[in-house]
């Protein structure tokens, strides 16, 4: 079992690693021993439904063969949809409809989004004044960046609040923020308590994974969170040591470990072994604490199939000729964290930029891990690689507003024209803006963009919308020279939407709801590709082998239900997966 159990717990780290089985397999356990305990997701990509196989929406849901155990979904937009109605039920009979009709469409940001999840967030960890009827909280959080923002919110909105007590935001009336202070506080001084919360920092024997949990684990510090363990999941022990592939994952696992940064060698672990199947569903939960039964998968492993299922899907190669039909454009990498979105990202933009395309690659990732996989590898000169910053994008945002604005201003108006510049919300329209301005360089080259985890790409996306719309009702639908970036990533010629997936039941469904979500929006997502297939694998590990089966009924799935063109990369048993993916178009190349 785990080191301690505290009335808060929080899983946390880089998306895949594994939060969300550990989170429910620690909630399964303490309710098994006669806790009451209530799971909540923070995570705006939740897949909590598939891991509990039990229907869990915003309201508090029981979980199905445990009685003691609840569990619920922090809606995003939900808690901003209820939040906006706070702020504008007190003025319906004060104001005309068309400035209520204003002050909700100034609410429908990202930012808002951002607060009000972070308000029902506080009302689990502080309380509304009733009897705590659970005797543990678990805290399944969002990706590490989205997570870290969530709680450095109290202390930036409090800061804002002081200095501009009679202003409004684009989150509403300052004031309505305020009557929250006391709970916000009451939030953070319990975070910061070692006797009411524990932060397990979930990780797996990679090192971006590793990274992350460092970079996640000191800013966690810095907030006061220090009651911190470490959790390395998905540790992979061969079964049959005759296997080349399985001997040189675990090789690649061990030395990554070894190698761990300093500030995680120090701190307690434990480590939970790769099972031969996905988890999902009560009985397999149970088994995360039991040790892996090696003559079970023996025993059960001898009928699988073993020849490469789905080398009839094209490869990485052959999307890069079917993309290159024009010379310039957009390309996205999507899907939720973990995926291996940024690998493919940055292989997509050397195998452009060696073909002799100007390239220009960049993240809108808060954890940023594009230079992690380009490490040494040499940049062509027609290949430009940068990430789109917050912190400096909110600087030079708020430095070039005060260039321009600021000469025409008294002290006092400038004053307080720094004092909104200050607001949190100023930082999701600075992102925007580079984001916009990477969009427009496609226009002439091809440019590269590593999202971030899927919760933070819609937000952008909804920014990105809103800005649409503002652009629209100002400017007339008639204007023959408009085009939004939103209305460019609405151009299938233009904009190449690639939705990248495990062969996994939760990858899979996430992305299916990603798909959705686009198409709702009128984007459609080019391509499917489909990472790390171990069925595509030569393989004679009984776990290994029993993995690759239950990948070929999900690779159907996503051909024939889900994807409109599917592209496959198999499983690479390698430290430096980016220098193997060139490195095989290169040989490619060389035996033809």
């Amino acid at each position: 079992m785990l080191h301690e159990i505290t009335p808060y717990i929080f899983f946390t780290g880089k998306g895949g690693v594994g939060k969300t089985s550990l989170a429910s397999a620690t909630a399964v356990k303490l309710a098994d021993e006669g806790k009451k305990v209530l799971l909540i997701s923070t995570d705006p990509a939740s897949n909590l439904k598939e891991v509990l196989e039990t229907n869990i929406t915003e309201k508090i849901t029981p979980v199905s063969g445990l009685s003691n155990l609840h569990a619920v979904n922090i809606d995003p937009e939900m808690s901003a949809e209820e939040y906006r109605n706070r702020v504008i039920s007190p003025l319906q009979d004060i104001l005309p409809e068309w400035e209520i009709n204003k002050i909700r469409e100034e609410l429908s940001g990202a930012c808002t989004t951002e607060i009000a999840a972070f308000d029902e967030f506080a009302r689990y960890v502080a309380g509304d004044g009733e009897d705590q009827p659970y005797d543990v909280i678990i805290f399944d959080t969002a990706p590490t960046g989205h997570t870290l923002r969530l709680l450095e919110l109290p202390a930036a909105w409090s800061n804002y609040i002081e200095s501009n007590p009679d202003g409004a935001s684009c989150i509403g009336p300052s004031s309505a923020l305020k009557t929250s202070q006391a709970r916000y506080q009451k939030v953070v001084d319990r975070l910061r308590d070692k006797d009411a919360t524990t932060v397990y920092l979930v990780t797996r024997a990679d090192r971006s994974a590793l990274n992350e949990a460092e970079r996640s684990g000191k800013e966690l510090m810095e907030l006061g969170l220090k009651n911190q363990f470490l959790l390395i999941n998905g540790y992979f022990e061969p079964v049959d040591v005759s296997d080349p592939l399985a001997l040189k994952m675990k090789e690649i696992a061990d030395s990554t470990l070894e190698n761990m940064p300093a500030f995680l060698q120090k701190m307690n672990n434990l480590v939970f072994p790769l099972r031969p199947y996905n988890l999902l569903g009560i009985e397999r939960l149970r088994k995360v604490f039991e040790p892996l039964d090696k003559q079970e998968i023996r025993d059960t492993s001898g009928t699988l199939l073993t020849e490469q299922h789905e080398s009839y899907l094209p490869g990485l190669d052959e999307l890069m000729a079917d993309i290159t039909e024009k010379d310039h454009g957009l390309i996205m990498t999507m899907g939720k964290g973990g995926v291996g979105k940024t690998a493919i990202a940055a292989a997509i933009a050397l195998k452009l930029a060696h073909r002799g395309y100007p390239v220009h690659l960049t993240t809108t990732d808060p954890a940023a891990h594009l230079l992690d996989q380009i490490g040494d590898l040499h940049i062509p000169e027609n290949l430009t690689v940068d990430r789109i910053d917050p912190r400096a994008e909110k600087q030079a945002y708020i430095e070039k507003v005060l260039k321009n604005k600021g000469s025409k201003l008294n002290e006092e108006e400038l004053k307080l024209l720094r004092e909104d510049l200050e607001s949190p919300c100023t930082e999701e329209v600075a992102v925007f803006q580079a984001f916009s301005k990477a969009i427009h360089q496609a226009r002439r080259k091809f440019v590269v963009v590593d999202t971030a985890p899927t919760g933070h790409t819609l937000l952008l996306l909804d920014t990105t919308g809103s800005y649409h719309r503002d652009v629209i009702r100002n400017n007339g639908i008639n204007s023959n020279n408009l085009k939004t970036p939103y209305m460019y990533l609405q151009d299938a010629d233009f904009a190449k939407l690639l939705i990248v997936a495990l062969p996994e039941t939760t990858p899979i469904t996430e992305a299916a709801k990603l798909q959705h979500d686009l198409r709702r929006a009128g984007i459609e997502p080019y391509a499917w590709i489909a990472n790390q297939c171990m069925s595509a694998a030569a393989v004679s590990d009984p776990l290994l082998k029993q993995r690759a089966a239950g990948e070929i009924p999900l690779l159907q799935e996503m051909e024939k239900k889900h994807a409109n063109r599917l592209y496959s990369i198999p499983w690479i048993a390698e430290d430096r997966i980016l220098q193997h993916l060139l490195l095989s178009e290169k040989q490619t190349v060389e035996n033809t």
